[in-house]
């Protein structure tokens, strides 16, 4: 090859995949797995017993209840891995009560108690001004 030639193409090998091609492979393969699955069970009239057949699916995450105009922002600070100050409120209230637990002088406790029910508090009107869209 003189200077300037761009270097032919190599011949197309059977060489093994590339680990993001055999993932994607593996991948398929179970979503077909899944989908034969899925199939044999409507067939047999498995999914129509189940009690959750023809209802809406709660997944638990609170997208239903959280207001249409908050539901965009609270997913971007999600997806962002921004934690709400409603959750890591609650995150405080559970380690005041821990620690009320756990803590060996009575009047330590007691702060501790009395801390946790202001927070507890705290949390419930911020969490009331959300669902009244006061926020």
């Amino acid at each position: 090859m003189t200077a300037g030639q761009i270097p032919a193409s190599p011949a197309p090998t059977d060489a093994p995949a590339v680990p993001e091609e055999k993932r994607l492979r593996r991948l398929q393969m179970l979503e077909d797995h899944i989908g034969d699955a899925l199939r044999e069970s409507e067939r047999q009239g498995e999914l129509r017993s189940a009690p959750s057949f023809g209802k809406p699916m709660d997944f638990g995450d609170g997208y239903a209840q959280t207001p249409a105009e908050l539901r965009m922002p609270m997913k971007v600070l999600k997806d962002a891995g921004v934690v709400p100050a409603e959750v890591e409120a609650m995150q405080q209230l559970a380690a005041l009560r821990h620690a009320a637990l756990d803590a060996a002088d009575p009047a330590e406790a007691r702060r501790l108690s009395q801390r946790a029910s202001e927070l507890q508090q705290a949390i419930a009107l911020r969490l009331e001004r959300l669902r009244s869209g006061n926020w």
